[in-house]
């Protein structure tokens, strides 16, 4: 794989970070309430946190993969990506047989972290 390929790599992983950032918060009344509703998630101030937490956290991870694209920020995000998708797993474990794999997705990516982080410096 070269340089050019890694690139976009990296610019399909920023644009998941980024874009899931905006539509949890966009999403905060509809989907991302109803997602923490179903995992038993029903005090809205505390779904609000969450939602703007994790929103936080993928900005965060999509920026630094735009800025400092390093080992350490791929082992960081992968990292993060795995933590979210145990606590995702513990909360709701019927997103693994969704038809549209919200996890299962999660496996590919992880596996272009892992490349990118071991190409990287």
């Amino acid at each position: 794989m070269g340089h050019a390929e890694s690139r976009w790599l990296r610019y399909s992983l920023i644009f998941v970070w980024l874009t899931t950032a905006v539509v949890s918060v966009q999403e905060l009344q509809g989907q991302s309430r109803m997602l923490l509703a179903a995992s038993g998630v029903t005090d809205v101030r505390l779904a609000n946190l969450l939602v703007w937490a994790g929103a936080a956290v993928d900005a965060v991870l999509g920026l630094l993969l735009l800025v400092w694209p390093v080992r350490r920020v791929y082992g960081l995000t992968l990292l993060v990506m795995l933590g979210m998708t145990v606590v995702a797993t513990f909360m709701q474990p019927a997103l693994w047989l969704h038809p549209l794999g919200p996890l299962t997705k999660n496996v590919p990516i992880a596996v272009v972290l892992w490349i990118l982080m071991r190409r990287s410096q």
